[in-house]
């Protein structure tokens, strides 16, 4: 489980005017900044490419998947090098100042389906990713 510190109400960006909260925005906006960023880390995922991988993530997120953590699960796991292009949206979570998008997500090698989760939230008025799974 990870944890997250949100708080409940956005601070103040640095000119005085509240920051933007991706709660607001509606279920179609969100899946379409979701979807090609699932997408570019299902791919990058399956090359193995570190850098491509992490672009898109918040800085505290990036800290955290450190190139040698990321080139251990690439080497290690089936799963996350097979991961096939063909997911399904499940559904959206708000909570805070982030939105949760899920997927269900398969393998090109593995029978079965995933749970895939990616965190959404914004750093510096951009779409950052400040997490992502699949259990």
């Amino acid at each position: 489980m990870s944890f997250m510190a949100r708080p409940e109400n956005p601070a103040p960006a640095a000119s005085g005017e509240p920051r933007m909260n991706i709660i607001e925005k509606t279920d179609d906006e969100l899946k379409a900044i979701a979807e090609p960023l699932w997408r570019d880390l299902v791919k990058n995922s399956n090359e193995g490419k570190y850098g491509e991988f992490v672009k898109n993530f918040s800085s505290a997120m990036a800290l955290a998947m450190n190139q040698v953590t990321v080139g251990h699960q690439f080497a290690n796991s089936e799963l996350a090098r097979n991961l096939s292009e063909d997911f399904d949206y499940l559904g959206i979570i708000r909570r805070g100042e982030h939105v949760t998008v899920l997927y269900r997500q398969r393998s090109t090698k593995k029978p079965g389906e995933w749970l895939g989760r990616l965190v959404l939230g914004y750093e510096d008025d951009k779409v950052k990713i400040f997490g992502a799974s699949i259990f």
